[in-house]
């Protein structure tokens, strides 16, 4: 190996290590306040700014931090300040307004820390600022720089606008001088404690005149969304989510690009609630500094978040599937193929969220339209968008119960999926999208939490339950398949919003425009003994205090019905392929009566069936059917829509036979061949 090559070899494992430790360093939660349900507010609070902000090195330091003390069983990570300032600590000539995002921490046990980082900007005296002002007769004068600084909160729990309130109110006691401690609200900030789930509310003051109301889930197994799912399909279309779907969940590489951190914090949120009740378990993380931009080499799948301005950073990748938030598109590279939802599921689907996200498509014919007809709120659209993917999800996964093992050799029971009799049963053995979200981590992780047959159920166990054969009942009825999906919608905002109706928030805003005062001073220093007197005080009672018990509701899990009575077996074609197998028969009925028009039609959805089983077998038995019938008189173009069916058949490499022995029997009472064309082999669709 040359020496370039092993630098660049070790460079590459640093960066790795890094990132390792960014995320290892987050494993474990404050043991003294974990079990006291220490909820919303922060395991720690961070004053961020630029180190040696004059010298422009781009990089930065940590301030302060409170606690000074690390919690137990839990080390303060190194590389923070990383996060605080994705694109590189730099100076600016103008003071840029406040800025508020969301990045995420990801540890080895897949649980998750949300860093809130609020930024405003402060004025630095260059390096050469001394000796100009020395040098007073020169008539230019230098430009002032400003620097960013951060306020950073770090937490267990997703509370995104109570970060933006807390950290907003921090700035705002600081900017307008209002007569409140600073460090008491900070204390405040620390020590507050919230239910972590229940469908609980809890009003919380930091003591500066406000008032927060916080509701927790009714149950935390369900994502909190907000409206991120919403705003993807807003800013990406209906076609190009669905390609992020099928690839997220068949463990290929995504990469969003936004010049927004807060949107790539929602895309990256939004697309793991599509994916509920599977969780993703690969690389997370939304919001990726520039000094880490090297970790999109991995050769694991993940879900990565870059700023827009390092687009041109990311045309060498050659094997990631790039979304573009701000311009709405989604590169797939050549090399990659993305499986797609199973027919009719993917159709069925597109018509669902064309139904939730524009009502008007469905009236826009009709001669009388009705005079109100309007989409939902974007927080019930995003709550109608992830109902339609929880029927998605039902009917993929429909009967996944009767097919769970427990081997009972091992020392604790272990539970197996049989995956060869789920898809045998569903007819879906060559169908290569369940077949590889059935092999991926998200199915493993899926079967681990969900397999035990006694434990808490949520939306999604009883919609497998006791909904599948509505759902199949209703096939084909958009008017109750809308409002079934509006049903769903309802809980699950529910449970994202247990008191809806409250609105008691009180937060003091900053004076407009106050980032543009021209003698701002400087974020003062805090004074650390009164913040841990705070903290002390607060540990203090809560260790006196009786542990908060989280009560868990389980019962047997209910299997639903069986794969047999949800599926009507006819032969060899099971009934979600009845509809191709109609394909495959009008259009061979189509070719021979010379209606090329409507075969043409019908010509690709027939070799996409060619991939089943079922399809080739149908193939080879209608057009033996019409040779039987002496139907076999083929023009030019009638003949080579014959040969180019048998060749796709050929070509997925099972039915051989039968489409040989069609063959023979076509050659032998063909009546009339296409002129130039001594026999059926000879036909330019064989020369592969």
């Amino acid at each position: 190996m040359s020496r370039a090559a092993a630098d660049a070899c070790q460079s590459f494992v640093e960066i790795a290590a890094l990132a390792s430790s960014l995320a290892c360093s987050w494993q474990v939660f404050p043991a003294c306040l974990a079990n006291r349900n220490w909820g919303a507010s922060c395991l720690c609070f961070l004053v961020v700014g630029a180190m040696q902000p004059g010298s422009g090195d781009g990089q930065g330091q940590i301030l302060q931090r409170f606690p000074e003390k690390d919690w137990e069983d839990n080390p303060f990570p190194q590389g923070i300040e990383l996060f605080c300032q994705p694109s590189g600590w730099q100076l600016f000539t103008e003071r840029n307004p406040p800025t508020f995002f969301v990045a995420v921490l990801t540890d080895i046990n897949s649980e998750r820390h949300y860093c809130a980082c609020f930024t405003f900007w402060e004025a630095v005296e260059s390096a050469q600022g001394e000796e100009e002002e020395e040098s007073s007769s020169s008539p230019i004068q230098p430009a002032q720089l400003f620097a960013p600084k951060s306020l950073v909160l770090v937490s267990r729990l997703d509370h995104a606008e109570v970060f933006r309130n807390s950290l907003g109110l921090i700035y705002t006691i600081y900017v307008d001088g209002l007569s409140v401690s600073l460090e008491n609200v900070i204390g405040n900030l620390l020590t507050c404690t919230i239910p972590i789930t229940g469908g609980a509310q809890r009003t919380i003051s930091l003591g500066a005149g406000d008032r927060q109301v916080i509701q927790t889930p009714i149950n935390d197994s369900l994502p909190v969304s907000s409206c991120s799912v919403a705003l993807l399909f807003r800013q990406l279309g209906i076609t190009n989510v669905l390609y992020l779907f099928c690839a997220a969940l068949t463990e290929h590489k995504i990469l969003f690009l936004s010049s927004s951190y807060q949107r790539l914090t929602d895309a990256c949120r939004a697309l793991l609630a599509l994916m509920f009740p599977l969780k993703y378990s690969f690389t997370y993380v939304p919001i990726l500094p520039a000094q880490l931009l090297e970790v999109l080499s991995t050769p694991t799948p993940f879900i990565i978040g870059v700023h827009s301005i390092f687009q041109s950073e990311t045309q060498e990748l050659l094997d990631v599937v790039i979304a573009d938030l701000d311009g709405g598109t989604v590169n797939v590279p050549e090399c990659v193929h993305i499986s797609l939802l199973p027919e009719p599921l993917l159709q069925q689907t597109r018509e669902a969220l064309s139904m939730v996200l524009d009502p008007e498509l469905e009236v826009a014919d009709l001669a009388f339209p009705p005079s109100t007809v309007s989409a939902s709120s974007l927080k019930m659209q995003d709550k109608e968008i992830r109902a339609v993917f929880l029927r998605l999800f039902a009917q993929l996964l429909q009967g996944y119960r009767w097919c769970l093992h427990i081997i009972r050799i091992h020392p604790e029971p272990v539970i197996r999926f049989h995956k060869a009799a789920f898809l045998g049963q569903r007819g879906l053995t060559e169908d290569d999208f369940l077949t590889k979200v059935l092999e991926g981590m998200a199915f493993a992780g899926f079967v681990t939490e969900r397999g035990a047959p006694y434990r808490s159920i949520d939306l999604f166990d009883e919609l497998v339950a006791y909904e599948v054969k509505r759902m199949r009942a209703e096939e084909g009825n958009k008017q109750k398949i809308l409002r079934h999906i509006k049903e769903l919608a309802e809980k699950l905002y529910k449970n994202e919003n247990p008191y809806p109706a409250v609105t008691m928030h009180k937060v003091q805003k900053p004076t407009e425009g106050c980032h543009l005062r021209l003698h701002q001073k400087p974020f003062p220093r805090l004074d650390e003994g009164t913040v841990q007197w705070i903290i002390d005080q607060a540990t203090a009672k809560l260790q006196t205090a009786p542990p908060a018990v989280k009560a868990e509701k389980k019962c047997m899990v209910p299997s639903g019905p069986p794969i047999a009575a949800i599926l009507e077996r006819n032969g060899n074609a099971l009934a979600n392929s009845a509809r191709r197998l109609e394909v495959v028969r009008n259009c061979i009925s189509y070719v021979f009566e010379n209606k090329m028009l409507e075969a043409k039609k019908l010509f690709p959805a027939v070799l996409r069936a060619m991939k089943g089983r079922a399809a080739r077998h149908c193939l080879t038995q209608e057009l033996n059917l019409h040779v039987q019938q002496n139907r076999a008189v083929l023009d030019h173009q009638q003949f080579d829509f014959v040969i180019r069916m048998m060749n796709c058949c050929l070509q997925v490499g099972e039915g051989l036979g039968r489409a040989f022995l069609f063959g023979d029997s076509l050659g032998g009472q063909m009546a009339v061949w296409p002129p130039g064309l001594r026999t059926p082999w000879s036909h330019r669709g064989w020369q592969i």
